[in-house]
């Protein structure tokens, strides 16, 4: 799987970009501030439907304008595919493939999947759970279309969940409407429960070699799910914490509350790991995610690094590099001595300035 062009209209500070790519490495290199993170957005938003930085398609839509236009052109096996995306500011997204529209975002998930990768990721081990979780959602949205109808739907159900619980604070009758909620939120909520414990699994496996490697044969990594409640205890616990719930106006349990623990040895490493064991453990974790990519989906991702390796020392930038094989990867930086002077290929090299793309090589 590739990408093949990148054509923006509106989008961030473009007013109007054309690129094609290289099937190999494509870098981007310029001063901060000058749009070169927002090409690698556009890419990730095209495969995905969401910004990786998490904003509103308001945000993102060129200033002064109503929409923006996103159009790709992905081929796999020699098959080319027309992704074109419209981003509103007042109104949902509207996507088409080769000329069809879509009824929901959803159906674009796993057409094209992505990395991304950048300095924040190298937090991921240290952050709060909401990074973790957000980790292992987007790697199994894009490799399992049932998890995401699940996920969709539970995040639906809770919304709605808790908008009771608030009403109830002023109408205490509504509380005999919870159990309509109560029930599929167990539904699908338990599905994403099963799901991740099985993902955390295949996780662990392939992270151990790539993490030992890293760390050069002195640790071991585990990766250990911590649900919030297991899909066993679901119903009963939504019972037991309904007080607790109508007091806080929200949804105390539930696979939206879920951790990720990272042990070496018997250390947590999220809480008493140092710095440089909970960047090796995210690393580990980023690598990990290309070959299970690859091992699940029986296709290569493509990788976006956003200026990750500037972050990395050279063993760790290594690793990385080894890593990166056949796959078609978008690199961001500064500059490009560091890559001139090291083994690097560059299949393709843009200077970006200003809004304004100007292919070097």
């Amino acid at each position: 799987m590739i990408i093949k062009s990148l054509e923006l209209t509106d989008y961030r500070n473009y007013d109007q970009l054309t690129l094609s790519f290289d099937s190999g490495t494509n870098i981007f290199y310029g001063d901060n501030a000058q749009g070169k993170t927002n090409i690698l957005e556009a890419i990730y938003i095209a495969a995905t439907t969401k910004s990786h930085k998490g904003s509103r398609d308001s945000e993102i839509v060129r200033f002064g304008k109503n929409e923006s236009h996103i159009r790709t052109l992905v081929e796999k096996e020699g098959l080319p595919t027309k992704v074109d995306m419209h981003l509103r500011s007042n109104a949902s997204k509207s996507i088409a493939i080769d000329g069809k529209r879509i009824k929901k975002a959803a159906e674009l998930m796993g057409l094209c999947k992505v990395i991304f990768f950048s300095p924040e990721d190298l937090n991921i081990v240290k952050n709060g759970p909401t990074y973790r979780r957000r980790f292992i959602d987007m790697e199994l949205c894009q490799l399992d279309q049932f998890y995401l109808y699940n996920l969709n739907n539970y995040n639906k159900v809770l919304n709605r969940r808790n908008q009771v619980l608030k009403d109830i604070y002023f109408d205490n009758s509504l509380e005999d409407s919870l159990s309509i909620w109560d029930d599929q939120l167990v539904s699908y909520g338990s599905k994403i429960i099963e799901r991740r414990k099985k993902f955390a699994s295949e996780l662990e496996e392939q992270i151990k070699d790539v993490h030992s490697k890293l760390s050069g044969g002195r640790e071991e990594i585990k990766i250990i799910y911590e649900p919030s409640v297991n899909e066993d205890d679901f119903e009963q616990t939504l019972k037991t914490s309904l007080q607790r719930d109508k007091k806080s106006k929200m949804t105390n349990f539930g696979p939206h509350r879920d951790d990720f623990n990272f042990k070496v040895g018997d250390i947590d490493i999220r809480k008493f790991g140092s710095q440089g064991q909970q960047r090796t453990a995210a690393l580990s974790l980023k690598l990990s995610e290309i070959d299970m990519m690859r091992k699940l989906s029986g296709d290569n991702p493509i990788l976006l690094l956003d200026d990750v390796l500037s972050e990395l020392d050279r063993k760790r930038q290594g690793f990385l590099l080894e890593s990166i094989g056949d796959i078609q990867t978008f690199i961001t930086c500064t500059g490009i001595d560091d890559f001139v002077n090291d083994r690097f290929v560059m299949n393709r090299v843009f200077y970006v300035e200003n809004g304004n793309v100007r292919q070097m090589s």
